[in-house]
């Protein structure tokens, strides 16, 4: 008998799977039409390729039948419970037949902020009469549509769309019809609106970095004008980069690898998504350079399974190096080998960490290793990697083509630099900007993003999505600055540029629980501290919002966080606390309202029974 934790997702049930296996066949291994069965290479690699397998019979039958996955294990020379391991931890992945049509309604952050619960409520009355069997609507971690807000996934047997901006009357309107037979409406890659001012072959060739390089072999020129530039990791980590990649060269052997992360499932992150579906060349490009710098072969572009369009334009652009030999095995002729392929996500946040990513690439359950030793020693198949974000790789490419100067000179106030910023949430003109570092984020807000919603005034922002914590309005003046947002009294980062506003309209309190919900759904659970105090963190904050609040709490959520920032393995249990620390900080007459007066002043909450 057979124990697999299930994974938490939204509508988390506190239960275990019970399934019960004969012995795995040790016979012929049984082919499946559409699928990449066949004997794999060493046991240490008979995951590699996994995922496409389940996707293929998903595919076929709309969900994983038992016999299908013996099938998977028989050709692989697995036990059927280790693929059923790995395919019941990823929540793209269906174990019974789900309805005809399912509908998900993203409820993180700025999906909150924009309507979603009631836009849920909307298609359940609206489609209450189609039955369990034929429609399903339930709640989705955030999809990467955080300036098109309120966003949902719908998804058929072969079928999956995310439509954005999208009101109640639309979205039951296309699952009628898709009930009646019709197929999904696709929807079209989103435009650029603003004009971006560091690419750096604006009417130039593409690909001048690479092409000057090939020649001069100046491995030790680019990790000196990245470590010059200052440019540190864009995800959030902040590493530098330069030193990331110089270790990896320094590291014995010939077999290393290029991963980017592309992953940026974080509520409000945005950014890598705009960059891969307008920029995708600088990506490309600093991924090739990476690899020749470090002396990998192989580079792996993950991109989360949500971004459909970014994913087909980095792909044409790949394609196309390899069609102008920028990719190869003699890359413009001169002996230099690199290739690059992309690898669609399998699902979920904590996809983002980056050794978790590495055990997904693999064929694994995501779940983060124990670190030391780090990726740049033993990464991908436990081989020295450099493991990046898109931004990073792309602002590589932008120092090596227009200088160290010209990087530092962009920023403002003695702060150097370009960054990616995404701003959504109670703002008019919600989207992706290219600023420079050292703006204030009031003229993030008030300027680019256009402002508070008409007849509304701001009460607070979120710099990095839940992980930075919750400032109040008076703090619009800061800048961005790594060290400033980070250091006392701030305490809190720049991370990876992901702004949410919260209008007056906000229940701070609310937005908190919204935040800790949603790391509470994405732990892997691999930890005890992440997986057993994330929940007791929402019971707690649960119970505040309906004005319940024992003496003792303040004092065991103090030592809970204590706890989960010491103990946890990653940094996804490490900043669970994070929203709700920032809340009572900044924010301690709001969560004093609900415990001690018994009301929510901003009306959210469902405090003795209102709201």
């Amino acid at each position: 008998m057979l124990y697999f934790p299930l994974r938490l997702r939204k509508e988390p049930v506190r239960l275990q799977f019970c399934m019960c296996f004969g012995a795995a066949s040790k016979g012929t291994p049984v082919a499946i039409p559409g699928t990449s069965l066949a004997p794999q290479g060493p046991s240490a690699h008979n995951t590699d390729g996994i995922f496409e397998d389940l996707k293929a019979i998903q595919r076929e039958y709309g969900y994983l039948p038992t016999d299908k996955l013996q099938a998977i294990a028989d050709a692989r020379g697995m036990h059927v419970r280790e693929v059923f391991t790995v395919a019941s931890f990823y929540p793209h992945f269906h174990l019974t037949a789900p309805a005809r049509v399912d509908v998900r309604v993203c409820s993180d952050m700025s999906c909150h902020l924009r309507g979603a619960g009631l836009l849920k409520q909307e298609l359940q009355t609206r489609l209450s009469n189609q039955g369990p069997d034929n429609c399903s609507i339930r709640e989705i971690s955030c999809l990467g549509r955080c300036d098109g807000a309120p966003a949902l996934l719908i998804s058929t047997k072969n079928e999956e769309q995310i439509y954005d901006s999208i009101n109640g009357e639309r979205a039951a309107d296309i699952v009628v019809r898709k009930l009646a037979g019709e197929p999904l409406p696709h929807t079209r890659p989103e435009r650029i609106r603003t004009e971006i001012h560091s690419d750096p072959y604006i009417g130039t060739q593409k690909y001048g970095v690479l092409r000057e390089f090939v020649k001069s072999r100046d491995f030790t020129g680019v990790v000196a004008q990245l470590k010059a530039s200052g440019l540190r990791g864009m995800g959030g980590a902040g590493f530098p980069t330069g030193t990331k990649w110089e270790a990896v060269r320094n590291c014995a052997g010939d077999e290393k690898y290029v991963v980017c992360n592309a992953d940026e499932s974080e509520p409000g992150t945005i950014k890598d998504r705009f960059i891969m579906q307008h920029l995708p060349h600088l990506l490309v490009e600093g991924m090739i350079l990476a690899g020749l710098v470090t002396g990998a072969k192989s580079g792996v572009l993950y991109i989360r399974h949500e971004y459909e369009h970014p994913a087909e334009a980095c792909q044409d652009e790949i394609d196309s190096c390899y069609r102008e030999n920028l990719l190869g095995s003699n890359i413009l002729g001169s002996g230099l080998h690199f290739d690059l392929k992309i690898f669609i996500s399998p699902g979920g946040y904590i996809c983002g960490e980056e050794t978790a990513l590495i055990e997904a690439i693999e064929g694994k359950r995501s779940e983060p290793r124990n670190k030391p030793p780090f990726p740049v020693f033993q990464g991908l198949w436990h081989k020295p990697t450099a493991l990046n974000n898109v931004e990073t790789f792309a602002l590589a490419t932008v120092i090596l083509a227009r200088g160290v100067d010209w990087f530092k000179s962009y920023g403002r106030n003695g702060t150097a630099g370009v960054k990616f910023v995404g701003i959504s949430g109670d703002v008019r003109n919600p989207g992706v900007f290219e600023v420079p570092m050292g703006i204030s984020y009031d003229e993030l807000i008030n300027g680019l993003a256009g402002g508070p919603l008409p007849g509304k005034t701001i009460k607070a922002f979120a710099p990095s999505g839940p992980s930075s914590g919750y400032l109040p309005a008076s703090m619009l003046n800061l800048p961005l600055d790594w060290d400033v947002m980070a250091k006392p009294p701030v305490n809190s980062m720049v991370g990876s540029g992901a702004i949410v506003v919260c209008s007056e309209d906000a229940c701070m309190l609310d937005m908190a629980l919204n935040a800790v919900k949603f790391y509470r759904n994405e732990s892997c659970g691999k930890c005890v501290p992440c997986r057993v105090g994330s929940q007791k963190m929402v019971d707690m904050l649960t119970a505040w919002t309906q004005g319940k609040q024992n003496s003792s709490d303040l004092q065991v959520l103090d030592e809970l966080s204590h706890t989960m920032m010491l103990t946890s393995i990653c940094g996804l249990g490490q900043i669970v606390p994070a929203p709700i620390q920032s809340v009572l900080h900044h924010f301690r007459d709001e969560v004093d309202a609900h415990v001690k007066q018994g009301r929510c002043p901003a009306g959210v909450c469902s405090v003795g029974g209102r709201a």
